[in-house]
C-alpha cells in the first residue's frame, strides 16, 4: 500500500461519490510527473546544445509547478471546492500535452525526454479519468 492510498484511506473526510482509486492513481501520478518534468529539465541543461532545448526546459518547469501544485490541491480533501479541482486537472492535462509534445520530439537523441514524456502521457490519462469521473 502507497503512502498516499493510506491517506486516503484513513482521511474522514472521503465521501462515498469519490472514486478513491482515480484520485489515488492521479495523486501518485502527478508527483511523478512532476518528478520526471523536473529531472529532464536539469539533464536538457547538461546537454551539449542546450539552445535547442529552451523550449522543452521551460515546458518540463512549467508542467512539474502545475503537477506538483495539482497534486497538493488534490490530496486536501477537507471542504473542497470541486471547481477548483476541475481546473487544475484542466491545466494539468494542457501543461502535460504541451510537455509531452515537446519532449517527444527530442525522445529520439535523448532518453530522458522520452521518459518524460511518458511520465506526462500517463499523468494526462489519470487527469482525464478524473475530470470525467
Amino acid at each position: 500500500m502507497t503512502v498516499v492510498e493510506q491517506m486516503l484511506d484513513d482521511h474522514p473526510s472521503i465521501d462515498d461519490k469519490t472514486d478513491v482509486a482515480a484520485l489515488r492513481e492521479c495523486i501518485e501520478a502527478c508527483f511523478e510527473c512532476a518528478q520526471a518534468c523536473t529531472a529532464c529539465a536539469d539533464a536538457c541543461l547538461a546537454e551539449d546544445h542546450v539552445e535547442m532545448l529552451r523550449q522543452c526546459i521551460r515546458l518540463n518547469l512549467d508542467c512539474a509547478d502545475v503537477c506538483e501544485a495539482t497534486g497538493r490541491v488534490l490530496l486536501r480533501r477537507t471542504a473542497e471546492s470541486i471547481d477548483l479541482r476541475r481546473a487544475m486537472l484542466a491545466a494539468c492535462v494542457v501543461a502535460c500535452r504541451a510537455c509531452g509534445d515537446e519532449c517527444e520530439r527530442h525522445a529520439a537523441e535523448h532518453r530522458h525526454c522520452a521518459t518524460c514524456a511518458e511520465a506526462c502521457r500517463r499523468y494526462q490519462r489519470a487527469c482525464s479519468v478524473l475530470l470525467e469521473s
